[in-house]
Order: structure tokens, then C-alpha cells, then sequence
């Protein structure tokens, strides 16, 4: 691996172009002063892993769903009828997710870890906050695999044109409005939040923000803010807790649904591709494909890595040994959920420090970012930029 050192953002430049998360409780700074240099050829084939996996991910789900599998994915049966109902209508359309990978680099073949398509995070720093450190290191900040934004103002359109050409958006639309929601207090969630609130205005979409609980659910009129019905909502909520945390909003979204007044993205569906689990049908489906690493539900008597359902931020996350003993933990709150035993692969490594390339996906692949820290990413993993060289 190369890395290239270069000059960092100070915190108020970060907060100016809206990172506000720049500092880590441990008082470190999140985003490295540093690039990963790729060549051409190794943005090229992250561009196709993610194109393909996401086909992979579309075939997994129709089997999930025709065989009945979802309770195989840890999913709750309060969601299944929101899942099967925004899988068969096509306007429930996938805005974005984010293909969490190791290898890629040195000529070490790529490997799906796991798919981040729900409530990805990391989608500020990779669309905005590496072009401006490249900008601001004097460097040309077209240098990057980094069409994030573009791709998502294309697939808000899609949201009306429900296809690849987007060009009958404006004959098409007819003044649906989009409401963009996260939970009060949270400024990381906010931000991003906000800022896909702007790329649908560009898009075209009337558009407004809005903290979740100043939004009012009816089964009969929608979701309405401000006087206004929405037709779309994004939330920026992952679906598994509201279920938990939030069942009689759940079950007013499911009339909702039902009702066909409001879509709501991400789409139910994509909590099939956010189930780690997810991981063992794709095995099943395509075995020994060279872009997956082995994974079941049961340990696999080698290294391996043991996964909660729906864990976040690396938390209940195990590297066992063939005979299952723990080599490495982290604790959480997710110890509870079903798992998944995912054959071991090593991370990228430079200076015993390991670096994770993250592919975001919107309709196809349109950008990478990398995040360092130990054999287990948690909380603490730092943003890393990317240069093409």
C-alpha cells in the first residue's frame, strides 16, 4: 500500500463545510491527514465489485422472499409485509447503500465483509469531505473515485422515472415533495441527513428537513410537516429500531404503506441486504464466487469472524480460531441477535494499521472512501481520503 501524508483541515474548516463530528471522545482527530493512492485499474475493479455484488444482492433477496427466509435473517415479523410489499411494487426504489469490502489493493482480491444498505454512515466524508482534502492539498480533486453526489441527484429522479435514463424526470414529475428526517441532537445524522435534503432540490424535488418527531404519521393523510404532506420520507433511521424502539410508529408506517401515501426510503426491502446474515444465502447462491468469502450460520471450524445480524460499529463482532476460541472481541448491545460465521480475511495493511475500502452505491458503484484502525473497525476507526495515481 502507498500513503501519502498530507496537510489536514482544521476543525474550523471542517465545521464551515458542515463536519461538525471532526473530533473523537478520546480527543483524536476523525478524519486521518493522510491518502490512500489507488491506480485506475484498482478503482475500476471496485467499481465493478460493486456492481456485481449489488446483482448478487437482488437475485439473494427474490430467493429470501420466495422461500420464505426472512425470519433466517433475524428480521422481525412486524416488518415482513412492509418488506414483501416494497419488493413487489417498483416505485419503492433503493436510494443508496454502502458495500463495506477488504483487498482491492497489491493485487490482493477484493472480498465482500458485509453490505451497509439501509443507514449507511461515512456518506458526508466520502461525497464532500476527501474533495476538499485534495482541494485544499493543492492536488486536482477530480483525482478520486468520487461521483457520489451526481449519482445520487440521478437517483432521486429514479424515484419518478424508475429507470436508468433519467431524462423524462421533468415531463414526469408532477410536484411530489420529499421529506428528509433524522433524530434530533444527533449533528452527524443531521448533516447527512440535510444533505441529501439538497441533492433532491437539485434534483428537482421540493424538499424540506425535519427532525423525526416534528413529523405527524397519519395512516389516512401521510406524513405531514409543516402543514404539508410528503409523499416521500427519508428517514435516516435504520428499520430494526424502530421496530424495537417504536412499534406503534412502525405499524402507522405499515398503514402508510398500505394506504400508498407515502414511500419511504431507504425501501423496507433493503433491511434483507443490511442482515449480516444475508451473507450465508449469498454463499448458498454462489459458492465460491471470487468476490465472497465462505459464510453459515454455524461456526466454520477454521479463522473465522463471528458477526451479529444487524450489529453496528463493530460492536459484538468475534475473530475465533478454528476451535472457536476468541482471539479478539468487542463488546455491545447486540449480543442478542442471530449470527453469522464469516470465513477470515485479512484487512489492508500498512504499518500494522488496517484499512477498510468502503464503496458506496447508488443505482451502480460511484465512490470509494477507507477507514483505518484495528482488525475489528469500531467506533473509533478514522476517515481516510483516497488519491488516484
Amino acid at each position: 500500500m502507498e500513503i501519502l501524508r498530507i496537510n489536514p483541515l482544521n476543525s474550523q474548516t471542517l465545521e464551515e463545510i458542515g463536519l461538525g463530528w471532526h473530533t473523537d471522545v478520546d480527543n483524536s482527530a476523525y478524519i486521518a491527514d493522510e491518502v490512500v493512492c489507488i491506480t485506475q485499474e484498482e478503482a475500476e475493479a471496485f467499481y465493478n465489485a460493486g456492481n456485481e455484488l449489488y446483482d448478487m444482492y437482488v437475485e439473494a433477496g427474490e430467493y429470501v422472499l420466495e422461500h420464505d427466509l426472512l425470519f433466517e435473517l433475524d428480521i422481525a415479523p412486524s416488518l415482513h409485509e412492509m418488506i414483501y410489499q416494497s419488493w413487489e411494487e417498483d416505485i419503492h426504489w433503493h436510494l443508496y447503500g454502502r458495500f463495506d469490502l477488504a483487498g482491492g489493493l497489491d493485487g490482493k482480491p477484493i472480498k465482500l465483509l458485509e453490505f451497509n444498505a439501509d443507514t449507511p454512515t461515512m456518506l458526508y466524508e466520502s461525497a464532500v469531505i476527501q474533495w476538499a482534502l485534495l482541494k485544499a492539498n493543492g492536488f486536482d480533486e477530480n483525482l478520486q473515485f468520487n461521483d457520489i453526489s451526481q449519482a445520487l441527484r440521478e437517483n432521486f429522479k429514479r424515484l419518478i422515472t424508475l429507470d436508468s435514463d433519467t431524462s423524462a424526470f421533468d415531463q414526469l414529475y408532477e410536484g411530489w415533495k420529499i421529506l428528509c428526517c433524522s433524530i434530533k441532537g444527533n449533528i452527524e445524522e443531521e448533516i447527512t441527513t440535510r444533505f441529501l435534503c439538497q441533492l433532491a432540490t437539485e434534483a428537482g424535488f421540493e424538499s424540506a428537513y425535519a427532525p423525526i418527531d416534528a413529523v405527524s404519521f397519519s395512516a389516512q393523510d401521510g406524513a405531514m410537516y409543516d402543514n404539508k404532506q410528503y409523499e416521500f420520507l427519508f428517514k435516516l433511521i435504520p428499520w430494526e429500531f424502530i421496530a424495537i424502539d417504536e412499534p406503534e410508529m412502525l405499524a402507522l408506517m405499515r398503514e402508510m404503506m398500505a394506504n400508498k401515501n407515502t414511500i419511504f426510503l431507504n425501501p423496507a426491502y433493503t433491511l434483507m441486504f443490511q442482515s449480516k446474515r444475508m451473507l450465508k444465502i449469498l454463499w448458498d447462491l454462489f459458492p465460491r464466487h471470487p468476490l465472497l468469502l465462505e459464510s453459515s450460520f454455524e461456526p466454520l471450524g477454521r479463522k473465522q469472524v463471528s458477526k451479529p445480524a444487524f450489529g453496528r460499529e463493530g460492536e459484538n463482532v468475534e475473530i475465533l480460531d478454528a476451535q472457536g476460541m476468541a482471539l479478539q472481541t468487542k463488546e455491545g448491545i447486540y449480543g442478542v441477535q442471530k449470527r453469522v460465521y464469516q470465513e477470515f480475511y485479512e484487512l489492508n495493511s500498512h504499518n500494522g494499521v488496517r484499512y477498510q475500502p468502503n464503496v458506496f452505491f447508488a443505482y451502480e458503484s460511484c465512490g470509494i472512501g477507507f477507514r483505518k484502525g484495528g482488525e475489528i473497525l469500531d467506533n473509533y476507526a478514522k476517515f481516510v481520503s483516497h488519491i488516484l495515481r
